[in-house]
This record gives C-alpha cells, structure tokens and sequence, in this order.
C-alpha cells in the first residue's frame, strides 16, 4: 500500500503515533461519534451502523454488516459505501490520539466484491504523524479478522479546530452538537468529519 502516492508516504522527519493517555483502553467500544454519522449513528436508518473497537496502541477495529441498501451492483456492497466503512475506522484513530482531525486524502484498493449480508471486519492504524499530518492505513476482510482481504487503504488525515466544523457546517447541526451538555459527546461530535 505505501509509495504508491507521494501524498501518503510519511516524509522521514515524522514521528511515530503516540496513544494519549486518556484514549479508550483497548477492547472498548468508541460508540458513535455523532448520532447522525451515515458511518456510526443510530440516527441513520440505512447508515453503516458500524462499531469500532480500541486496539493496541494506535489502532482500532470495527465491524459492519452489508445490508440490502448497501448494494451497488444486485447482492453486492457499493464501492463507496466500502470506501466509507474506511475512511469511517480510519477517522475514529483520531480518537486515540485525542486529535481533531479530518479525511485529507484516501485511497482504496477493492480486492474483491463483498456481498450483502456480509460481516465486514476492519483493522487500521496509524503509522506516522508529522505536525499536523496523520498517516493510516486500514484493511476490510470478508467475515471475520482471517477472512480474505476486500479492501485496503491507505489515508491521510489533516488536524483541525472545531472552527473548520463551525465555519463550514449547517448552522442548526453545529448549534445542537455544540448545545449538547455532554462534554466528551460535544468534542465526538467534530472528530471525523471532513
């Protein structure tokens, strides 16, 4: 997956990730970031519902169940709603590391076709930092974590302020997540999203 786009390679100064200390310990369940997340929520009747899990220092895992209104071609997963399910693992990292942070670049290799009411389980980690830059990669396997690879990618991902949120977001979605008396729920809420 690396060197195939200069834009995804690390440059040689960057760092290894480091997991903040009051990251999720591993094998807990992130939840959703946002109720209305197509990836995440609840709130979205055909979204991917999908639940990501800590791992090991900087990485998680999720799952997905392909359902009917998933499908591109009949019986199987759209390409991009594969690609979503990426950028989707990809972008709950960030929470590890307690970064607001959002899709800079991601590309995905389709591996295979997945079919619907397939289990999708997904690995990613984080690979290098370097400032402001946030260097990923993931993998979907079709069933379970040996299953055989669908998907790949490898991603970028890009620090922000919740201004870029504020600024660029629906005023009425921005006001009720920032509304929310929750604190951890109201910082969720700006984690992902481009």
């Amino acid at each position: 997956m690396s060197g195939r786009n200069t834009a995804l390679t690390p440059p040689a100064d960057a760092t290894a990730p480091v997991r903040h200390p009051d990251a999720p310990a591993p094998g807990e369940l992130l939840g959703a970031h946002y109720e209305h997340c197509f990836g995440c929520g609840d709130g979205q009747p055909h979204g991917l519902h999908l639940a990501a899990r800590a791992g090991e220092g900087v990485r998680v895992t999720a799952e997905f169940t392909v359902k009917a209104a998933h499908q591109g071609a009949p019986g199987l997963a759209h390409g991009g709603v594969l690609a979503t399910a990426l950028d989707e693992t990809l972008g709950s990292l960030n929470w590890l590391l307690r970064v607001i942070a959002v899709t800079g670049r991601l590309e995905t290799d389709f591996v295979r076709p997945v079919p619907v009411d397939t289990v999708l389980y997904l690995e990613a980690e984080v690979t290098a930092v370097a400032g402001r830059k946030i260097y990923s990669r993931a993998v979907g396997r079709i069933g379970g974590p040996q299953g055989p690879v669908a998907l790949r990618a490898d991603a970028l991902f890009i620090e922000v302020k919740v201004d870029h949120f504020i600024d660029n977001g629906r005023p009425e979605e921005i006001r009720a997540a920032m509304a929310d008396p929750d604190q951890v729920r109201r910082a969720r809420a700006f984690e992902v999203n481009p």
